[in-house]
């Protein structure tokens, strides 16, 4: 007991309902785990959706997977990362040892319990006794994390720790989804529809690779303003008209060769497959709702656009190899070639997360970061 970790949550009890800050107690590290001590967390729509919707995780349940910290303690087996190491957090756990894992897509690994805890060991999270779900097996919104060290990478002590935090998310997703996903080439167009966290990070890579033309959608205005300061070329709003045909107008008629869409809406899906050029690919980036169905008829695309070659992926996590990505980025930051600062659009406490989530929607916010102090 007494080599244990309190650490202060947030924690969902009940589905739909406002998270609850209360104090948990952490396991002590075992084999490969880390025990972090949170700096900065990110707030995600992707928590909110699981906040909100029953998919069968138990509850109780730490969500959070936007983190970075300074590591504290380690297990006996870590031999990735050491005490005093600033490490950025990722939902992908991975085995390492397996052929997709091997072959640098940790984000396929065939598995990922490999980074859980075994049937019969105790759990990593308690609050009053009772397990206590850890979501992604980060539980991000606390002051304390203990996680396995697949999901963990070091990062410059230099980058600050509620910039690094999004590093794991919204950048790898974004980032990753145009650099690994889409390999985006110089010259290529590019449409991404959704201008909030993981949308921005889209439209910056792309301008970094030298996409010829950068589109963002948004309905919201003050997105699009952001959109350019990141790197877009053009900015359409549906509110305006058609977003197919100002797309199409904005690249004479030709369509785009890469679609991102990163919503998670089924309307601007479909729109993004009618925004495709010749060879264009749609990537499913957001998280659609549960139990949506694409209701595309098989030549959704239109006999012609198939002859044209177009094609529909789905998207995990940017296919990120994030034990690379993530330095790849935070050494972009340092060199003032990639924007973190912008993206991070206001701090806040633990104590302030529903209140930070009631803002997420709105105007202008493209990622609220909860810092915990020492």
């Amino acid at each position: 007991m007494s080599n244990q970790t309190k650490a202060r949550a947030a924690v969902i009890r009940e589905f739909g309902k406002p998270y609850v800050i209360e104090d948990v107690l952490l396991d002590e590290p075992r084999g490969r785990e880390v025990l972090v001590q949170v700096k900065g967390s990110g707030l995600c729509h992707s928590d909110e959706n699981f906040a909100t919707n029953d998919v069968g995780i138990p509850l109780p349940m730490v969500l959070g997977h936007e983190a970075a910290g300074v590591v504290i303690g380690v297990g006996p087996d870590v031999t990735e990362t050491a005490l005093g190491d600033h490490v950025v957090a990722c939902t992908v756990a991975s085995c390492g040892r397996c052929d997709e894992c091997l072959q640098g897509y940790r984000v396929n690994c065939l598995h990922p319990e490999a980074a859980s805890r075994a049937a019969g060991e105790p759990p990593r999270i308690t609050a009053g006794g009772e397990p206590v779900t850890q979501f992604f097996g980060i539980g991000g919104f606390a002051d304390h994390i203990l996680v396995h060290e697949s999901q963990l990478v070091p990062v410059d002590a230099s980058v600050p720790l509620d910039r690094a935090a999004l590093l794991g998310c919204a950048v790898v997703t974004g980032g990753g989804a145009v650099l690994r996903s889409a390999a985006v080439s110089a010259g290529d167009t590019v449409v991404v529809i959704g201008a909030g966290g993981v949308g921005l990070n889209a439209i910056q890579t792309a301008e970094l690779v030298g996409a010829r033309k950068v589109i963002a959608v948004d309905l919201q205005e003050d997105k699009l303003a952001l959109a350019k300061r990141f790197g877009a070329t053009h900015t359409v709003n549906p509110a305006d008209g058609d977003p197919v045909a100002q797309v199409m107008a904005i690249t004479g008629g030709q369509g785009v060769h890469h679609a991102f869409e990163v919503t998670g809406g089924a309307v601007p899906l479909k729109q993004a497959a009618a925004m495709l050029g010749r060879r264009g690919k749609v990537y499913i980036v957001g998280m659609q709702k549960p139990g949506a169905k694409l209701d595309w008829e098989v030549d959704a695309f239109s006999t012609a656009h198939i002859a044209f070659e177009q094609g529909l992926r789905g998207v995990n996590m940017g296919s990120t190899n994030f034990k690379i990505d993530v330095p790849y980025f935070a050494e972009l930051y340092l060199q003032n070639r990639y924007n973190l600062d912008g993206l991070v659009s206001n701090t806040i406490e633990l104590d302030d997360i529903n209140d930070g989530y009631a803002a997420l929607g709105q105007s202008g916010v493209a990622r609220s970061v909860i810092t915990f102090k020492a």
